[in-house]
This record gives structure tokens, sequence and C-alpha cells, in this order.
């Protein structure tokens, strides 16, 4: 043991993980983190309850997003950023993020197409399906419920089009960080009731692999919370009011 400095006698914390599994990319690192064995303190930031909002959690995370990474002094956020962050520093399997340039080119793509695509498609139809009239209270119009969902089906057709085509995984024959991210997107949709992989055959296969890879039951415990959407108590009044602001924005 190096001896250390003064003031320094307070140990620093490992690994910490502010969460909330609601949360889709919250999903794609928690399930990253728990595969790979990476020990972690899980530090639950209640979204539905506002917590992410709290002058607490500003300190960890200023933007008031989850997930957020502490890492002794260091705090990471945004989910791609933490995901590549744990590759580099664990020792992981290549297939996650690949040491081939071009491999790795494959996964950097889907990870930089799927924020405005399928995060925006999947957010949509679980807030216009479930969380808006049942949560929330507010009516959604079946106009916007149908536009919503046309547009996740545009989505879906280019994610089977463009990246997974006649592939085992969307980058290659293995597992990577491109599946994750995707896989958890879908749960959004399926958790509000939305039948995604009906009439698409290829996807419906995609997804029972990438299930297997992960193990069934991290999966199952992953998305627990999401699968559980459509029994959601209506929010609280004040709750609401302190959400809707922050709704509003993220789903624009």
């Amino acid at each position: 043991m190096g001896h250390s400095g003064r003031g320094r006698s307070v140990p620093t914390m490992g690994l910490e993980l502010y969460l909330d599994l609601l949360s889709q990319p919250c999903r794609a690192v928690y399930i990253f983190a728990k595969k790979n064995d990476i020990p972690f303190e899980l530090r639950i930031v209640d979204l539905i309850k506002g917590q992410h909002l709290s002058d607490a959690f500003a300190q960890v995370n200023p933007l008031k997003k989850v997930p957020a990474l502490k890492d002794g002094d260091f705090t990471l956020t945004e989910s791609v950023a933490i995901l590549l962050y744990l590759t580099r520093k664990y020792k992981v399997p290549d297939y996650w993020y690949p040491q081939d340039l071009q491999a790795r080119a494959r996964v950097d793509e889907y990870l930089a197409w799927q924020h405005t695509t399928l995060r925006r498609s999947c957010l949509r139809a679980l807030w216009h399906k479930v969380m808006f009239p049942v949560f929330l209270g507010e009516p959604v119009s079946p106009q916007t419920l149908a536009a919503t969902l046309a547009e996740l089906d545009v989505t879906l057709q280019l994610l089977e089009d463009k990246f997974l085509q006649n592939k085992a995984f969307l980058t290659g024959p293995h597992i990577s960080l491109a599946d994750l991210v995707a896989i958890t997107e879908l749960m959004h949709p399926v958790g509000a009731g939305c039948q995604v992989f009906q009439g698409r055959p290829k996807l419906a296969t995609w997804r029972q692999r990438v299930e297997a890879a992960v193990g069934e039951d991290l999966f199952q415990e992953a998305h627990e919370v999401i699968l559980k959407a459509k029994d959601f108590p209506p929010a609280d009044p004040t709750i609401k009011q302190k959400l809707m602001p922050w709704v509003l924005a993220m789903i624009r």
C-alpha cells in the first residue's frame, strides 16, 4: 500500500451509478455493468417522483438527467459516454466495442444514429400511449398517437434494413453496445403495449438472440419496471406540476 498524503485519509468511493430502470439508457448501463461483473454502488434516482430535478442531484449532474456515473472524484454524464468509459476502464470482452477499426466504426455509426431516431420514437410511443393518459391524466388525441406509432414503424424498418439486414446482431456476428442500446429502447414501446416485433420476424429473432446473450434473468430484472408502466398509479398533482415542463421538453 502506498502512503497516502495528508488529508487523503478518507477513501474515495468506488464506482457509483445513478440510475432509474424506467429510463432506457439507464437499463443499458445497468445490464452492461452487471453482465460484465463491474462492481458498482447503485444510486436510485426516482424519475416519476422528480428526484432528478432536485438540487441534491443537480450537484451530481447539473443537466438533471440519468444515467450519471461517479468514479471517485470523476463524474460523467450521457449514457453512450458512460458505456464507452466502462468498456475502456474494465476488462470486458472485445465484442462489446471491438478493437478492429471498421467493426468499431459500425458500433459508433449505430450509436450516433439512434439518438434522434429510435430514442425519440420509442420515448414518444411510451409517453403518448401510456404515460400522458395514465400517469399524468393528460389525454392524447388519436391523431397524435397514430402519428407517433407510424413514426416508430418507419424507424423500425430502418433499424432492420440499414443495421440488422441479414446479420445475427446489428453490427456483425456478436452482440455489441449497439444491440444493448437498441433493445433497451425497444422495450419502451413494448412496455406501452405496442406489438413492436409482430410481423417483424427478423427483429423478433434478433431480440431473442440479444436476450440470450445478456442472460434472460438479467434482462427481465432490468425491464421489470418498464413492463409495469401501464399499472403506474396517477401522478400526484404537485409531482405532475413539477414533471410537466421536463416531460414536454423531453418528448418534443
